[in-house]
């Protein structure tokens, strides 16, 4: 049960992180967030906290997008939230959200001349997608936004309208997820993740310009893929009847983590199972969030541990930041 949230320059009790129903990012859709794991390792009774430091970068640039003051740097965010995490005391997987959001109470369309903040809660969080090991998703009648209207590179609150769209419909249809095409007709994503698909032992996800986030677990995966499993990884357009076509293919991303796809618009993908590729990249990937492949342990920040906090001065500066 989540007790505390990083709000206004401080960590309080969650019921006093409240905003104001006037507030411009409620009425607008002016904020961006971001969505990150830690991960608890029972064998070292250790909390490790997955890519921290990316996830805020990428924070900041969405940020930058919205013409938001970036007051607080990665490495500030970092430490606020391994303290926030320490004092929830969690001993199992958990979910971080840190969100951005202009904060002023006034109406009027716009994104300059206002004022804004950055919150970070955080949950115990277990799948997103149930059905991980065998998803059967529906192409979307709904079309991905692009960079010209709301920049899917950047996680902007607003746009997560087209994915609830996106993701009601595909669960109302029957399945377990979606994918969705974008303004040329080609694969974009899932609702909210990334998307990868293997052709006779090729790997082939979408590039960044057909409308895609620039997933931080995505970049994991080719990484994985490359160096360890010694896979070509091919970035490049996807037709919808591909999929069709596909040996194996699944999502990737934070909430999802690896979630294989083994049907699509009810026609089987390869042998209508996970396949050997996915389930490699599956069981690596849940080894190094774990903390379990020591080559990929700078990618782990550990809670319960010895780690550097905020001194006196930048606890000052964050509590009085606004």
């Amino acid at each position: 049960m989540t007790q505390y949230a990083f709000f206004k320059g401080g960590i309080v009790p969650i019921g006093e992180a409240k905003i104001s129903v006037m507030t411009h990012a409620l009425n607008y859709g002016t904020g961006c967030f971001e969505g990150i794991r830690a991960y608890w390792n029972p064998e070292e009774e250790q909390l490790l906290v997955f890519r921290m430091h990316e996830h805020y970068e990428r924070l900041l640039h969405s940020m930058g997008i919205l013409m938001m003051e970036r007051r607080y740097t990665a490495d500030e965010l970092e430490h606020v939230t391994v303290e926030l995490l320490q004092m929830e005391g969690y001993r199992t997987d958990c979910y971080i959200r840190p969100i951005a959001y202009k904060t002023d109470e006034i109406i009027g369309v716009k994104l300059h001349g206002l004022h804004d903040d950055i919150a970070i809660w955080t949950t115990p969080f277990g799948r997103y997608v149930e059905n991980e090991e065998g998803a059967h998703v529906g192409f979307s009648s709904w079309q991905r936004v692009s960079d010209n209207n709301i920049p899917p590179r950047g996680k902007i609150t607003g746009a997560y309208a087209n994915t609830a769209f996106i993701k009601t419909e595909a669960v109302l249809n029957g399945f377990d997820e979606a994918l969705v095409l974008n303004r040329n007709g080609f694969v974009s994503e899932g609702s909210a993740e990334n998307v990868f698909m293997v052709r006779d032992g090729v790997l082939i996800t979408p590039p960044a310009g057909e409308d895609i986030l620039e997933g931080i677990t995505r970049a994991t995966m080719i990484e994985l893929a490359r160096e360890e499993l010694g896979l070509q990884v091919i970035e490049r357009p996807i037709s919808r009847t591909e999929f069709y076509v596909a040996d194996e293919a699944f999502f990737t991303g934070t909430g999802v983590q690896v979630a294989a796809i083994v049907k699509v618009d009810h026609r089987p993908v390869g042998s209508g199972a996970m396949g050997p590729i996915v389930k490699a990249i599956r069981n690596l990937y849940f080894d190094v969030v774990r903390g379990r492949v020591r080559k990929y342990r700078r990618w782990c920040t550990p809670v319960y541990a010895e780690v550097p906090h905020p001194s006196a001065s930048l606890r000052a500066g964050l509590a009085t930041a606004r």
